[in-house]
């Protein structure tokens, strides 16, 4: 693997014990049920050039009510990647799981994860069971992440009530929620207060790069804040180019993102490969980069976020 071989933000494992509940989520949400394994996972990173893919376990851990459930499965899930990472640390890292909206779970759960597991960074999901992350119930493990200095991956779920029933929720209502949590962390100024954490949005931030600006224009009706107050908050997102990576996402995404905060992500396996040649291929022509930004995208950026990664 050459040292110019990307490094994958946003890659997605599958425990065994967890496939049958991945595939019942695929069907509800109206998607290709996604199959997992560690040399199936290898090889596509091999034909794609990705030097490592930082995993994520990217759906519910139980039932709103299960709070013991859901800090047990996301032991197990967190687990069972630590020791895939422990046995190829140079082909996979990890975004440990934390059960919110249970901020005891989470707190203990990132402490595990990061002091015993040696995980990379976190995740959550975008809403907790319809709980936004920009809740202040939420501030204490925002406190103790910013203390750590962790990285935070939050990525996408579906929002209570699809959009546009029939279609599919990954395609249609995730980019969309994606940006409203984001949005509702900014008004809250969670990125502000807690700097040393950095929080990544998956695709690109849905659709927050285009509206940023009409976001910020709330700002105005808003006492003690302004728009570009609300902008830079918004700016301190960090972003990664899984599935947008087309001719009107790209160049919106690198119209607004700070030049530092772009990661490359694959979405393997919740997007089928096939699915995402072209998006690599977008990224790879897209004729506008300047010196040595493609390869920030591919892996500089990720190397400052992750040192292990830089010096592997």
């Amino acid at each position: 693997m050459n040292e110019h071989a990307r490094i994958d933000v946003h890659q997605h494992v599958i425990p065994p014990e967890r496939s049958g509940a991945i595939a019942d989520r695929a069907a509800a949400l109206g998607w290709p049920v996604p199959a997992w394994d560690r040399q199936g996972a290898i090889a596509m990173m091999d034909r794609r050039s990705i030097a490592t893919g930082i995993l994520s376990y990217a759906a519910p851990l139980g039932a709103p009510d299960d709070v013991e459930g859901a800090r047990a499965a996301a032991r197990d899930v967190n687990e069972f990647t630590g020791e895939l990472v422990k046995d190829r640390p140079d082909r996979f890292g990890n975004f440990a799981v934390l059960p919110l909206p249970d901020v005891d779970g989470a707190l203990a759960e990132a402490a595990h994860a990061l002091d015993v597991l040696g995980a990379d960074g976190v995740t959550v999901l975008s809403n907790a069971h319809g709980r936004y992350l920009g809740d202040p119930e939420f501030e204490p493990l925002w406190a103790e992440l910013d203390a750590r200095a962790a990285v935070l991956l939050v990525h996408p779920t579906a929002p209570h009530g699809a959009m546009v029933p029939g279609l599919p929720s990954p395609l249609v209502d995730f980019p969309y929620d994606t940006a409203r949590t984001a949005l509702h962390l900014a008004v809250a100024g969670v990125p502000g207060r807690y700097p040393r954490l950095k929080m990544i949005l998956p695709h690109a931030g849905g659709f927050l790069p285009y509206a940023a600006h009409r976001f910020a224009a709330a700002a105005r009706l808003r006492p003690g804040t302004t728009p570009e107050h609300l902008l830079a908050e918004l700016r301190r997102f960090y972003f990664d180019t899984a599935f947008c990576a087309g001719p009107a996402s790209l160049p919106s995404l690198l119209a607004f993102a700070e030049p530092g905060q772009v990661l490359y992500g694959s979405d393997f396996p919740m997007v089928p490969e096939e699915w995402c040649s072209g998006f690599d291929d977008g990224l790879d022509g897209y004729p506008h980069w300047e010196d040595g930004q493609l390869h920030a995208v591919h892996r500089g950026n990720a190397e400052s976020l992750f040192p292990r990664l830089a010096r592997a």
